[in-house]
Order: C-alpha cells, then sequence, then structure tokens
C-alpha cells in the first residue's frame, strides 16, 4: 500500500504540472532550462509526413524542447526494424528522455528500458500496465518509462454524436469509419463514435471496416468510397496517413470527413470536425516536466476532455448551431461523469 499511495500521489501532482506546462509550450512561452537538454521522439512506420499521429508528436518533441532551452532529435522509422536502432542511437547521443510514438513500438520501448535502466522513455498511446510494459498482473516492469494515453472514447463520442445528426438532415441514417489496424488505440475511438452517434439518433447505422494499414491511402480511399456507396453520409478516419484516403473519398463523393488526432481542417471544407488527440501537449508536457524533475517513471498520464488532452476540433461553419449545442451538452455530462461512452468494440 506504501507503494500505491506514493504512485497515487505522485500522479496527482506530475498530470497537473503536465497539463499546464504543456499549454505554455503550445503558447510558445519560455522558460529556463539546461542548454544542454536532448530530447529524442522516434516515429512508427507512419512517419513524419502523416499530417496526423506522428506530425503531433514531432510538434510536440520541438515545442517541448524549445521551452527547456534544448533540442529535439528527431528519428523516423521507415519499417519497423528501424525502432530498436533509432532508440539506441539516441541513447549513445545522451537523450536526457526519448519518446517512442506508438502502441507499434512497445517491444522496442522495453527492450530498451531494460537495456538502460537509468535512462527516461515515454510512448504515446500505450499504457506502462500493458505487457510488455507489465507483468501479467499489470504491475510496470519499468520505472524508466511513463505511457501516455488519451480517452479518446470522449471525444469521439461527441462527434459520433453531431456526425448521425448532420447525417439525418442530409437525408440520411448511415455513418462510417475506416480503421488502420483494429487494435485497441483504434478502436477506442470507433466504438466511441457509434454509441454517440446512437445517443444523439437512434437508429443511425455506423459502417466499419479496417485497411490493415496505416500508411496505404489508396487501401483507405477504396473502404470509403464502398461505404459512401453503401449510403454513408459522414466518413471518420482512424488510420493515420492511410485515412488521408478515406477523406479525400468524402471530398470527392461530396459527404462529410472527419479527421483524427490533429484538426484536420486545413485539408478543406468537406471536413466536418476532428477528434483531437494531444498528442502535441503530452509529448511537450513529459519533455518539460522531465526538465523540471518531474518525471513520473513506471506510470501512465491520462489526456481526457477535462484537462483538455483530447478534444473536438474545428467545427463546419455549416453545421446548425442547435447541433453544436447539442454535441456540447453530451461533452458537458461525459466530464460530469453521467455519460460514459465505451472503450471497446
Amino acid at each position: 500500500m506504501k507503494v500505491r499511495r506514493k504512485t497515487v500521489a505522485a500522479l496527482a501532482v506530475t498530470i497537473t504540472a503536465l497539463v499546464a506546462v504543456a499549454g505554455l509550450a503550445g503558447a510558445g512561452s519560455a522558460t529556463t532550462g539546461q542548454a544542454t537538454f536532448l530530447a529524442g521522439v522516434v516515429s512508427d512506420v507512419g512517419r513524419w509526413n502523416d499530417k496526423s499521429f506522428n506530425a503531433l508528436a514531432l510538434e510536440g518533441c520541438k515545442s517541448g524542447a524549445k521551452q527547456v532551452g534544448g533540442r529535439c532529435r528527431a528519428l523516423e522509422s521507415r519499417a519497423t526494424s528501424d525502432y530498436t536502432p533509432n532508440l539506441v542511437k539516441l541513447q549513445r547521443e545522451g537523450a536526457d528522455i526519448a519518446v517512442t510514438v506508438g502502441f507499434l513500438l512497445a517491444d522496442a520501448t522495453a527492450t530498451i528500458a531494460k537495456r538502460f535502466p537509468n535512462s527516461k522513455y515515454g510512448i504515446v498511446d500505450y499504457s506502462v500496465h500493458a505487457p510488455p510494459l507489465a507483468n501479467k498482473k499489470g504491475t510496470p516492469l519499468f520505472k524508466n518509462v511513463v505511457g501516455l494515453t488519451f480517452a479518446t472514447n470522449e471525444n469521439s463520442y461527441m462527434i459520433g454524436c453531431l456526425s448521425a445528426l448532420m447525417a439525418k438532415r442530409d437525408g440520411g441514417n448511415t455513418i462510417s469509419a475506416v480503421g488502420g489496424i483494429s487494435l485497441p488505440t483504434v478502436t477506442i475511438f470507433i466504438a466511441a463514435y457509434r454509441a454517440g452517434a446512437s445517443k444523439c439518433v437512434p437508429g443511425t447505422k455506423t459502417l466499419i471496416d479496417f485497411s490493415q494499414d496505416f500508411t496505404d491511402q489508396a487501401k483507405c480511399k477504396e473502404l470509403a468510397l464502398n461505404q459512401i456507396d453503401r449510403g454513408s453520409k459522414v466518413v471518420f478516419q482512424v488510420a493515420g496517413g492511410c485515412g488521408l484516403g478515406a477523406l479525400d473519398a468524402a471530398k470527392e463523393r461530396g459527404v462529410w470527413g472527419l479527421g483524427v488526432d490533429k484538426d484536420q481542417s486545413f485539408l478543406g471544407p468537406h471536413i466536418l470536425t476532428s477528434a483531437v488527440k494531444r498528442v502535441d501537449r503530452a509529448v511537450s508536457g513529459v519533455i518539460v516536466a522531465t526538465d523540471l524533475g518531474l518525471y513520473p517513471g513506471g506510470s501512465d498520464l491520462n489526456f481526457n476532455l477535462k484537462n483538455k488532452g483530447v478534444a473536438v476540433g474545428k467545427i463546419s461553419p455549416k453545421v446548425p448551431k442547435a447541433f453544436i449545442t447539442r454535441m456540447n451538452a453530451i461533452g458537458a455530462q461525459i466530464i460530469a461523469g453521467k455519460i460514459k461512452p465505451p472503450t471497446t468494440l
């Protein structure tokens, strides 16, 4: 019990500090830090130009390093075989903290954390209570790894509600989602999206397909086109770079598209809104926290609607205000604990 009390207390202090410093970093503020501080970040195979998940992590590394007066060293992985070598390279270069971008790097993160127990690591979208970072009982194995996790079921539930309302307005009762690989960090978005749609417009049908890929845009575009042919009025992409193809299909066929992770409204007026995951703030926050001596090793930091770690992106000006009011009321109920969006399909 002594260890658990210490862990809970540390988490309470650290997550507050992380959210605060991440907000400052996002606003471009500066603090004094170690001039030699080196923050490292390793992408997954989606690479830095995915305009989503990896791109946000890179932004977070740069802003966090800038805030502490240090620098960011970003290593791109073109294949899964690059994960471990990239982490070793950061270790040899003396990184004060190295952040791995995504669940695909869990094995490599565990391998390196064990090999270099005195170094600090963070992993986006993966819990330290899950194997290989934990034992069968869920006890973290490494005190030098921090999990950066996101309650994306919360904002996805909200945009599911909005999507169903818009589909009904546009004369339909069908929406859809194109996922990458059917993994928990993908299906959490889709499960809540479907549930939110049914909450606001009972009887809404949600079509779901997986591309088994996070990079090939053609695969996601084909799936989305098929969904649109089956009546989908709104297409939600949860597939990183591959998902850009799904949004392109929505644009081509004149239906709504929903972005993921990053606010993807910049892609055009066909974007209804986005399920924003502030990976940038989480990464910059853990970098600044490390510099401040607040590194919460062996624990998860969860980002949700309440602490603004997840959010709804820019909403199309064509959306009726009454729909936005309805969606925001749903968000308030989630924050209050009156609605608990599902996390699994």
